[in-house]
């Protein structure tokens, strides 16, 4: 990677990850999630162990629909949540397994809240056959509404965020409409675009009159891929807080990636000691007047 990287022929961004905020986020909603289907997953144990018990063999129906409407309830909930949890923190389509069960999550779940008991119900010998015909319709419906709600038919990934970034960052340059702005994808791409344009007009040159996508960051610790805590990125290796430190260089993407997500406060200081500060135009006209 050279230093002599126009700024206007690289794209803004390159590969889309979730912000600390997003992955908080997510985490706060798996959470709530599990919590949800746990509660499902105890009412059909609290079924089951009524139905062993011959609770329902000649009467309770309603509180066996109540049972099976509780399940359909907390497995649609958890799954709601789980959905928009992976809005927030995406699985990528290179992992075929985790991105299947990471999306498919609600649904698999749905049907293990469900099945064993309804099984139960079909095959209880003791309940009143009526009871049973509509105890256990009402619990195929259930179950099938709530695993279709769980099933995710457009689940998003980390490649369509990539795509979408890019698309969205390049109308942000632009000055287009932001068509491809969605929320889990417009806040890094405008502030990839706003640090980009920033990094640009600070090295401009006559060798760069564009200026260049070229920063540096001290690397993550230990030969992580990305940071523990968000780095700051600078405009050349050169400055103070860069001196000593191991560091890497690359666009502000890249930075990103590796969660240097802060530029640099002290850009025109950077400016006099990287060189790309430009003279004033008395200084410039000094050598003229003599």
């Amino acid at each position: 990677m050279t230093d002599n990287r126009p700024a206007e022929d690289v794209d803004v961004t390159k590969e889309w990850r979730a912000t600390h905020g997003q992955k908080s986020a997510a985490t706060r909603l798996r959470i709530f999630a599990a919590i949800s289907w746990l509660f499902a997953i105890g009412i059909e144990v609290t079924g089951i162990v009524l139905l062993r018990q011959h609770k329902f063999d000649q009467g309770n129906l309603a509180l066996l629909i109540g049972l099976l409407v509780g399940i359909a309830i907390f497995a649609i909930a958890g799954s709601l949540m789980w959905k928009a949890a992976n809005k927030h923190d995406p699985a990528s389509k290179a992992e075929p397994a985790r991105f299947f069960f990471q999306n498919q999550l609600g649904a698999i779940i749905t049907v293990i809240a469900f099945l064993p008991l309804i099984v139960l119900i079909f095959l209880d010998k003791d309940m009143d056959p009526k009871n049973k015909k509509i105890a256990g319709g009402i619990g195929v419906v259930l179950a099938v509404g709530a695993a279709l709600i769980g099933i995710d038919f457009s689940p998003p990934s980390v490649e369509q965020y990539t795509e979408d970034m890019n698309t969205c960052a390049a109308q942000i340059k632009a000055n287009q409409p932001t068509t491809a702005c969605s929320p889990e994808v417009a806040e890094q791409a405008k502030d990839i675009a706003r640090d980009s344009n920033t990094v640009a007009e600070a090295t401009k040159s006559e060798a760069n009159p564009n200026g260049l996508d070229v920063v540096y960051w001290i690397a993550p610790e230990g030969g992580a891929k990305r940071s523990a805590t968000p780095h700051v990125f600078h405009i050349c290796q050169g400055v103070s807080p860069l001196r000593g430190k191991t560091v890497n260089k690359g666009s502000v993407t890249e930075a990103y990636a590796e969660n240097a997500t802060r530029i640099t406060k002290q850009i025109p200081m950077e400016q006099r000691q990287c060189g790309f500060a430009r003279p004033t135009p008395d200084k410039a006209a000094a050598p003229a007047a003599g």
